[in-house]
Formats: structure tokens, C-alpha cells, sequence
């Protein structure tokens, strides 16, 4: 362990609020296996997250006190710890993406770029589905069930896939990436359980979440597409073996960390789909000792 843990507050919840307080001074520019490549993937997933999990927690945030949840004290402490984790993860990618712009990546642009993309789709749906009596809340907080359901699933992808774990060779970034890949298997049923709260089980609810999961997935991968592409270029490295790598370690079937998330991804279509129905009980007691948690 490399980063000094300290456990700020469990809020009676079924899992705690960890500050890891990374030091990323020493982070080299190229930290997952010397590759630009490589290192640009994960730098343009890390752009997303700060603007990407303020909208999570305001989201949440905004319905906690709906009539059909408000009474829920479990629920109510989740919700309080889902939103302390979310916040530690803003504060040490934020930290992350500092360190990445001292190399001369302009990180700041793109964390701009997310928030302007989020903002502009929020605009966009409630306009087309004002009509259909769905509401701002009913957008943001469908659209945050559908990207926990993502971020929930790369995160055990990334924990179960040795490939991925043997690129990650800086010790900083590999233990920061491994800790958020646990807290958001960790609280990966937190946003659902409120969207079912608030919105039921219903054929309604069923073709929003799903609907938003597909829409999502889009929006993502064009952003994200477009962060690489553009810190690739910028740095001189939009070649052939950036590409190569790329692909390797994404999207190639028996290796890489995309290509892996197929099948859990898919589970969100199941009716009567519930995130604890994936399993990752034993997968995230494994790292907790290995982390030292």
C-alpha cells in the first residue's frame, strides 16, 4: 500500500468512505508500461470522472428525500456513503489529472469538455421527454443508474483481467485505479435501488433505464473516443502501434478490458435486473487484503 488510508466515516452504511490521499509527484508520464498509447486510454477515462461523478452525487442527492425513499434508513446511509465515496473519487482524479497536465496534457479542456457534454445532453432529453411526463430528476438520476451499471463493470473487469493488472506498472496508479474499480463494485447497487425506489418496477421504468443505458454507451464512447484521439495527437503519438496497443488492451476479445464487459452489460436488459445479481463478493474481498484494506 502506497497511499495512507483513513476511513472517515462509515455512516452506518454496508461499506465505509475510504480518503486514500495518493501522492502523484512521482507518476511517470507514460505510467502503464511506459506506453503513450495505453497511458492516454486511461487519462481519457480519468477526464470524465470529475465532472462525470458530481453529476452522480447530484443526482442522488436531488431525490433523497423523495416521499417513497425518505423513510428508508438503510437506504438513507447508502446513499450517504455512496456520495462520500463518489467525492474521494472526484478529489483523487482530479489529483491525477493535475499531475498528467504538468507533462503538458491539457486535462483541464477536457474535464471542461465532459461537463459541457453532460450539461448539453441533460438540455436535450428533458426537452424530448418533457412531453411524456418525465422530469429533470427522472433524467439525471435514469442516467446515473445506466453509467453506475458501466463504471461498476469495468471496475470488476479491471480487477479480474491479469492482462490488464500486469500493464498497470506503476504502483501509485495501479493501487489508485484498483481502489475506485472496488468502492463502485462497493456501492454499485446504490443508484438503482433509488431509481427503483422512486420509479418502480414497471414497464415505464424498464424502457427508461434500459433505453438510458443504450443512449450512454454512445455519448461514452464518442467522448471518450474523442479524449484519446485528441491526446494522441496533441503528444505526437496518433501512429500505428499507439492503435495496436490500444486495441489490444481494449477491445480484442480475449484480453481486452471493453471486449470483457459484454456479458455484464447485457445482464441490465434482464427484467427484474438487479446489480447484487452480479456477484463480486469474492472477487472484492480478494483485493481488500491485497490492498490491505
Amino acid at each position: 500500500m502506497n497511499a495512507k488510508v483513513n476511513i472517515t466515516n462509515r455512516a452506518g452504511a454496508s461499506f465505509p468512505v475510504r480518503r486514500m490521499n495518493f501522492d502523484f509527484n512521482n507518476v511517470p508520464e507514460y505510467w502503464m508500461n511506459g506506453s503513450p498509447g495505453l497511458t492516454h486510454f486511461m487519462t481519457a477515462l480519468s477526464a470524465l470522472f470529475p465532472a462525470g461523478e458530481k453529476f452522480f452525487i447530484d443526482s442522488v442527492r436531488a431525490v433523497r428525500h423523495h416521499p417513497a425513499i425518505k423513510d428508508n434508513q438503510h437506504l438513507q446511509k447508502e446513499i450517504s456513503a455512496f456520495i462520500g465515496q463518489e467525492a474521494m473519487h472526484t478529489h483523487e482524479h482530479v489529483g491525477f489529472n493535475a499531475s498528467a497536465q504538468k507533462y503538458g496534457h491539457d486535462i483541464a479542456a477536457l474535464e471542461s469538455k465532459t461537463d459541457s457534454v453532460i450539461q448539453t445532453f441533460r438540455r436535450i432529453f428533458v426537452k424530448m421527454a418533457k412531453p411524456l411526463g418525465i422530469t429533470q430528476e427522472m433524467i439525471d438520476l435514469t442516467a446515473t443508474t445506466a453509467l453506475e451499471h458501466f463504471t461498476a463493470t469495468i471496475a470488476s473487469e479491471l480487477l479480474r483481467n491479469p492482462h490488464i493488472q500486469e500493464l498497470m506498472t506503476d504502483q501509485t496508479m495501479a493501487t489508485m485505479w484498483a481502489w475506485h474499480a472496488i468502492e463502485e463494485n462497493e456501492h454499485k447497487a446504490v443508484a438503482y435501488d433509488v431509481f427503483e425506489g422512486v420509479f418502480g418496477r414497471g414497464l415505464k421504468a424498464y424502457i427508461l433505464r434500459t433505453s438510458s443505458l443504450s443512449l450512454a454507451m454512445v455519448i461514452l464512447f464518442i467522448t471518450q473516443s474523442y479524449f484519446l484521439a485528441r491526446l494522441l495527437k496533441e503528444d505526437k503519438q496518433l501512429n500505428l502501434k499507439s492503435l495496436k496497443e490500444i486495441y489490444a488492451y481494449a477491445y480484442k476479445p480475449s484480453t481486452g478490458i471493453i471486449a470483457g464487459m459484454g456479458k455484464e452489460m447485457l445482464a441490465y436488459f434482464k427484467p427484474g435486473f438487479h446489480p447484487n445479481d452480479l456477484d463480486t463478493v469474492s472477487l472484492l474481498d480478494t483485493w481488500k487484503v491485497k490492498l490491505g484494506f
